[in-house]
């Protein structure tokens, strides 16, 4: 009997190992000092479990998962809003829709106050019906208008400031301008993953996950090769 038990537990433990791999990989910090971070890749095994890869950057966990956003449990979701904060189709569609009449209410609210949100900047709402405490509304360029690459990297650096001014410990980004915006999805994915690296070596961050949720699997799988190329 403590034979055929402890052939249960061994064999439970390797369906565990299987499901996970992990590899070491060695980055160079902004001191030219060379660290070690770990990948991981974690298959669903259920339906309700996240496709996801993770890299550790110090005290932070940057994750990319096959998820939707509007069911995320982090401490605040960034929005891809526009400057008028009129969440009329894409993301913000679907967050304003799952979180509820305040969401609109007090976007509406702010641009009245403080006018237009400008392109890289964020604003701040409540989240209504969501899962999150707070909803950050940053207005991504549309590809063509100019200076695009700048101002994705402000619109994901400026919510970071504003999760860290929060005192968050968590966030979920969406692949800001890379939908209706017609921003490409492979340079989407490499500003965000360099700014995430810039603004953690630069900052006293007290942000330890920061996840990018990814809808559909195409886009995952297009965020997670450019995730290796940058921190392999």
């Amino acid at each position: 009997m403590i034979r055929a038990f402890a052939i249960s537990v061994i064999a439970s433990i390797g369906a565990i190992i299987a499901a996970m791999t992990i590899k070491r990989i060695a980055i160079e910090d902004k001191n030219n000092e060379t660290i070690l971070v770990e990948a991981k890749e974690v298959k669903a095994e259920r339906s309700d479990d996240l496709v996801k890869r993770s890299v550790n950057l110090g005290k932070a966990q940057l994750e990319i998962a096959q998820c939707d956003i509007t069911k995320e449990r982090t401490d605040a979701i960034v929005n891809a809003a526009n400057s008028h904060l009129a969440h009329g189709g894409g993301v913000a569609l679907a967050i304003s829709k799952a979180g509820g009449h305040i969401i609109n209410k007090e976007s509406q609210e702010y641009v009245k106050e403080h006018g237009p949100v400008p392109t890289g900047g964020v604003a701040v709402t409540s989240a209504g019906n969501l899962q999150v405490r707070y909803v950050i509304h940053t207005v991504g360029p549309i590809w063509g208008e100019g200076d695009e690459d700048k101002k994705l990297r402000d619109a994901f650096y400026n919510s970071l400031v504003k999760a860290d001014e929060l005192e968050l410990r968590s966030i979920s980004f969406p692949a800001i301008s890379s939908g209706i915006y017609g921003f490409p999805k492979d340079r989407c994915a490499e500003i965000f993953f360099k700014t995430v690296k810039e603004y953690l070596e630069e900052n006293e961050s007290k942000l330890e996950l920061i996840r990018m949720c990814l809808y559909s699997k195409s886009d995952y799988e297009i965020f997670k090769k450019i995730m290796k190329e940058v921190f392999e």
